[in-house]
């Protein structure tokens, strides 16, 4: 028989903060449940960090000792806020709290306690370039021929085993679900798993997952260390719960235990991240596993106008996998709905969005509250190029400018080497792509470039095919060379270059998409990319005039890069949806709003799940906004290939009754 007796601390001074003063009525319930476990759904805007916060707050207030409390986050950022706030509420040393990232924490673990797992103390971390280098190792001694078949690169085959750690899950279905077209090699690929993760015990090194998949290993393979935690972990706060895959998961289980002290706080609706391994099952199920735990919703919204948010309410409703909530607006209507704007064209949508940003700015609206969202990448390209020409400052926070990605440039160098043949920078870009091809081998390449007639030819006679030059190609890149030989025949006819959409298309399907699928885990991305950088093209029918614009449009504003801007500077905003969660603007302009756009045409293909995340995006797009929502998408979209394509609206506005929104008719005028 076991008698349970709680050791109280000595009184503590009486609390400094007057908590049903500071916080609404939803959020005091929250920040002052009792011990258990608790479910807390805050929506957008609602103070989800002020109620964690308040909680630790709360809990130090009420006699637990800081080193008793666990907070987890998903960056250093967040905790470090948080605590910082903590510290400035209370009187308690909050320097002995644990609060960090999941990785941050498991660390901590694995210092004290590596060598359980066969680490010897001192084990260092690998970044992304050490792990690729080791990776490099592994795969160049395992004696897997890797010429034959265009092997996927050492980065991308890391990306495979952290989606089947995070998601634990095996390799194969990763493949199999993700990696298709590496189905073919999975054996391969699992055999370098193994020998990846003995060769990082050899060399006492662990990734970045290691820190997470260990720690679990750890709690799982040694009671007395998971139950030393959970008693000294005796109040356990998750921040960003729908965000968690299974692994986090598994460890917010480990370190509570079943009878433990657990909050978590999330939002199912603001779940968007299933790609890298986010389970929104974790949030919806969370009672499943703890079938005790108490639910607490705060659904005042401080961000946005009631307009806006009568539209975000009535979209989410449209999803059947839910935790209902309600947003209510703590703010008094404007008057203003959101504007749905059908547009000519792609060009006439980035027209729109110019001069209402310019009449915004007139109207007393800085640029930096100001925010252009969208889906995908690709999707903003003309809007860079219709801000760019009228001179409106931007700063692009979901990547690079679109005419300075990789893979534009990679695309760009096969086509100015075919028209300028003495184009050295271009030459040595475009070989190096060929598995084998170094510095020195493209050098060498070129010399032996230079001694053939027809470098120095004004007009391109003859082939690149029957030239000498693959004499000094290496013997493992002679088959990926003869491609990309007969690749640039393709791109000059007859001494005659092919029109711009036409040479994208042959370096696109004669080399470049085994490339991207082999070199970038995100090659679907690109292809989106390429495909409208080749429906960009059409409006050109010199390749040599085409590829001027592009290194315009590339050199543009270079000095002010995204990681060298100042978060204050007064520029517009270029971010991806994904991107802009937990952000907010004035004004947001919602765009490519098209069905197969956004929602995107793969999540209409697949299943509800795909398409109610979709909507879920959708939900975090519109409460980006504070004060106008524009949701804008062209009637036409020009395909290179397919010509006029008639766009209809997305699903998600036309699910939705038009009272909430009110329509403009934007027509051509001088």
């Amino acid at each position: 028989m076991a008698r349970n007796y709680t050791l109280h601390t000595a009184t503590a001074a009486a609390p400094r903060i007057d908590y049903q003063a500071e916080l609404n009525e939803q959020q005091y319930a929250a920040v002052t449940a009792p011990p258990g476990q608790t479910l807390v759904i805050a929506g957008a805007g609602s103070g989800k960090t002020r109620t964690l916060t308040y909680r630790v707050a709360w809990l130090l207030d009420n006699g637990v000792l800081p080193e008793q409390i666990l907070l987890l986050t998903f960056t250093n950022k967040a905790a470090r806020e948080m605590l910082e706030r903590v510290a400035s509420l209370v009187t308690a040393d909050t320097t002995r709290m644990w609060g960090g990232t999941f990785h941050s924490i498991g660390n901590k673990f694995l210092r004290w306690n590596a060598e359980r797992l066969g680490y010897r103390k001192g084990f260092s971390i690998m970044d992304r370039e050490d792990q690729k280098d080791l990776m490099e190792t592994v795969i160049n001694s395992s004696g897997i021929d890797t010429a034959g078949f265009k092997f996927p690169k050492p980065e991308v085959i890391g990306d495979i085993f952290s989606l089947a750690d995070n998601t634990c899950t095996s390799v194969e279905e990763i493949l199999k679900t993700r990696y298709p077209y590496f189905e073919k090699i999975a054996e391969q690929i699992v055999r370098i798993r193994k020998l990846y993760q003995d060769k990082k015990v050899e060399t006492n090194c662990m990734d970045f997952d290691d820190l997470l998949t260990q720690s679990v290993r750890l709690l799982k393979e040694h009671e007395d260390l998971r139950e030393r935690y959970q008693r000294q972990f005796e109040f356990v706060l998750v921040d960003e719960y729908q965000d968690t895959n299974s692994l986090q998961c598994e460890f917010v289980e480990m370190i509570t235990g079943r009878d433990g002290n657990l909050m978590v706080v999330g939002d199912d609706a603001q779940s968007i991240y299933s790609w890298r391994g986010a389970d929104v099952g974790n949030i919806l199920q969370f009672h499943e596993y703890w079938p005790r735990a108490t639910v607490h919703k705060i659904e005042v919204n401080y961000r946005s106008v009631p307009e806006v948010l009568s539209l975000a309410n009535a979209s989410i409703a449209n999803n059947k996998s839910q935790i209902q909530k309600q947003l209510q607006p703590a703010r008094e209507a404007k008057g203003q709905l959101p504007a749905l704007v059908p547009l000519d064209s792609g060009s006439a949508q980035a027209q729109f969005i110019a001069q209402r940003i310019l009449e915004l700015q007139d109207e007393g609206t800085e640029l930096n509250e100001i925010a252009i969202l969208y889906r995908a990448h690709f999707h903003s390209m003309e809007i860079q190029m219709e801000l760019t020409a009228r001179g409106i400052p931007f700063q692009i926070t979901s990547g690079l400018r679109f005419f300075e990605q990789a893979h534009v440039k990679d695309v760009a160098a096969f086509m100015k080497f075919a028209i300028n043949r003495r184009d050295e920078v271009s030459f040595m870009r475009m070989v190096k792509l060929i598995p084998g091809v170094g510095g020195a081998s493209a050098l060498k390449l070129w010399n032996a470039w230079l001694k053939t007639d027809a470098s120095q030819a004004d007009v391109m006679t003859g082939k690149f095919s029957d030239l000498l030059i693959p004499m000094s190609v290496p013997k493992k890149a002679r088959e990926t060379w003869d491609q990309f030989a007969y690749t640039l025949d393709e791109l000059i006819i007859d001494g005659v270059p092919q029109p711009p959409p036409a040479m994208i298309r042959s370096i696109y399907e004669g080399v470049y998409e085994e490339y991207m699928k082999s070199k970038f885990k995100n090659a679907e991305q690109r292809q989106q990319d390429l495909e409208q950088l080749s429906n960009y093209s059409s409006r050109f029918t010199d390749p040599l005039e085409f590829l001027s614009q592009l290194s315009l449009l590339s050199g543009v504003d270079t000095d002010n890069k995204p990681d060298a801007q100042p978060e204050d500077r007064d520029a517009v905003t270029l971010t991806t949806a994904h991107q802009a969660k937990g952000l907010e603007w004035h004004t947001v302009f919602a765009v490519w709003m098209a069905d197969g756009m956004f929602p995107h045409a793969r999540a209409v293909e697949e299943s509800d799940a795909g398409l109610e995340e979709e909507r879920r995006l959708f939900y975090v797009t519109i409460t980006r906004a504070k004060d106008e929502l524009y949701l804008t998408y062209p009637l036409i979209n020009h395909q290179a290939r397919d010509g006029d394509i008639l766009m209809r609206p997305s699903r998600f506005i036309t699910e939705l009754s038009m009272d909430l929104m009110e329509k403009w008719n934007v027509r051509s005028g001088w």
